[in-house]
């Protein structure tokens, strides 16, 4: 009997996996996930999925209660007799603990990763890690989805004149310089020092804007801080415009009123993680094709390496 697809949502990603489901063209599983009155988890799969290869969509953001779920998800498709059991993880929590930066710290990223394959996970499917070196901490396959196969195309309707790319620090250097060898585009850096979490101390640019349509790319925006300030620097140095694409949208603490009281012209993010207002200058632009793309391909044990920018650079 031919082994077929199952995919199923924790509570979290409800909204992004009916929108995975449809771009594959199946309806999700029926799952209930249920809470005693403590408040307890307990997922419950209505119907069989015994040999059958399961997709479980959750991302890990706040509360912790979604990575909970996820794990008691895998759990219960174990025992459940699932052939393959494959995590889909849009945006993957914990991911910014990902070394010992400090005396006395946990590495998180490594943790969760123990934690989902010690749950019984046979894959992770995942998009824009923090750090890609997160990938090592598993001991199972890691498919890493790039946003750039959503940005790019968004880019190029734009049609900026005086297209020059920013990375809002260092760390994130290389990915930007590879966006910008598409576009044959300039590229400039934002240097920022932090005092601490969430709070820059100082930051300087690095290269010329004058008169450039800036476009600031970054994977995570959580207080809006760095995307305001790094915008506002560029607007002072000469950029003609300045825009943001960021992945996951956090947004906690005040960064909406950030994002609103900027000078960005807009903030693009990705449906990963549900935004909790609408306002004028945040577009969302959703993964759903690429997540199903992802599993078709997973599920027909194909190659995704076309759905990748150096794929495409190559084939320029």
């Amino acid at each position: 009997m031919q082994m077929s697809v199952k995919v199923f949502s924790g509570t979290g990603s409800q909204y992004l996996a009916e929108k995975i489901a449809r771009k594959y063209g199946i309806t999700l599983g029926k799952i209930t996930i249920s809470r005693f009155s403590d408040g307890e988890i307990q997922p419950v799969f209505q119907e069989s999925i015994r040999g059958d290869m399961v997709f479980l969509i959750q991302s890990t953001f706040a509360p912790a209660e979604n990575l909970l779920e996820l794990l008691l998800m895998i759990d219960a498709a174990r025992r459940a007799s699932a052939y393959k059991v494959v995590a889909v993880i849009p945006y993957y929590g914990y991911a910014r603990q990902d070394r010992k930066d400090k005396p006395r710290v946990a590495i998180g990223s490594k943790m969760i990763a123990n934690m989902l394959v010690a749950a019984g996970a046979d894959r992770v499917i995942t998009m824009d890690l923090h750090a890609p070196q997160i990938q090592g901490y598993f001991d199972i396959p890691v498919d890493h989805l790039d946003s750039s196969a959503i940005f790019i195309p968004y880019i190029q309707q734009l049609q900026l004149e005086n297209l020059t790319f920013a990375a809002p620090d260092v760390g994130s250097a290389n990915r930007i310089r590879e966006i910008a060898t598409y576009f044959n585009a300039e590229m400039v850096i934002c240097d920022k020092h932090r005092k601490r979490a969430n709070e820059i101390a100082s930051m300087v640019v690095i290269g010329d804007v004058t008169d450039r349509d800036v476009v600031l790319i970054d994977d995570i925006c959580d207080t809006g801080g760095t995307l305001a300030k790094a915008a506002g620097l560029l607007k002072d140095k000469g950029a003609r415009s300045v825009r943001a694409l960021c992945t996951h949208p956090v947004l906690s603490g005040n960064a909406y009123s950030n994002i609103e009281n900027s000078v960005l012209e807009e903030l693009v993010v990705c449906d990963t993680i549900p935004l909790k207002q609408k306002i004028s200058k945040i577009k969302l632009l959703s993964v759903a094709e690429l997540f199903a793309v992802a599993i078709r391909n997973a599920y027909e044990n194909r190659s995704i390496t076309g759905l990748f920018i150096h794929s495409q650079l190559r084939n320029k």
